[in-house]
């Protein structure tokens, strides 16, 4: 049967466009931003730390930051009661 992987999400930022293709070895690269120079790749989860470490060695590489979206709660629905996020005069509270 088939079986989901739980993949991670890095941000990786770059100085230059060369090492795009370099980053397509490490994992699955998803979005790629020329402009701002830093690209979206996807990468198992137990393979994060070495894919890390191994990327922040790369020469045109500035830095890697992981995804915090797989930390998050996802059944959150009262932002206000968590200390999230706090009513303002403008909001209307019904």
């Amino acid at each position: 049967m088939f079986k989901l992987t739980p993949r991670r999400a890095l941000v990786v930022y770059i100085n230059g466009n060369r090492v795009i293709k370099t980053l397509r070895r490490y994992g699955i690269v998803r979005y790629v931003s020329r402009r701002m120079h830093y690209v979206i790749l996807y990468v198992d989860q137990d393979q994060v730390a070495p894919v890390k470490e191994k990327i922040q060695k790369l020469r045109a590489v500035r830095s890697v930051e992981e995804s915090y979206r797989p930390d998050l709660d996802p059944t959150l629905t009262d932002l206000e009661m968590t200390g999230l996020y706090k009513l303002h005069d403008e909001d209307d509270k019904k």
